[in-house]
């Protein structure tokens, strides 16, 4: 340890040339945003940074994910995170930096945890949520009108 001063160790992980970057994600997401992407189905490398220092937020995760940009889902980003940005890469290069937004609709994402809806009953049904209030960011069950988080 050094004394009087704190040594800051900064993390380098590798360039990549076709892929997305994720950054910004609030601290504490990056694995639930891993997971809702389908990222552990993939064969593809996948970097993910916790904690890291940030000026804007204090801490925030990043997830670097090397694979064909097809392979990625603006819509569950924007659900998830809405407020973190994202690098699209080809050939080493950013080609593309799209905006997240809170999507309309989310499919198969979430799930309704409400036992009376038809979701519980017909089990190929699509798990919809429809955003109700963006404002407050609510987001509600297309069937059943339950409240994302409510149950």
């Amino acid at each position: 340890m050094a004394s009087g001063n704190e040594t800051r160790y900064k993390l380098n992980v590798g360039k990549i040339y076709e892929g997305f970057v994720i950054d910004h994600i609030h601290a504490g997401r990056a694995m639930k945003l891993y997971k809702d992407l389908g990222l552990n189905r993939l064969d593809c490398s996948v970097a993910i940074i916790t904690n890291a220092a940030s000026k804007k937020m204090g801490k925030k995760d990043i997830i670097k994910v090397e694979c064909p940009i097809d392979q990625f889902d603006l819509e569950t980003i924007g659900f998830m995170d809405h407020t973190a940005t994202v690098d699209v890469i080809k050939d080493g290069e950013i080609i593309d930096k799209p905006r997240l937004t809170l999507p309309r609709e989310v499919k198969n994402i979430i799930r309704c945890k409400n036992p009376r809806c038809i979701t519980s009953i017909e089990q190929g049904l699509d798990q919809i949520f429809v955003l109700a209030d963006p404002e407050k960011e609510i987001y509600r069950c297309k069937y059943c009108e339950t409240k994302y988080g409510e149950q």
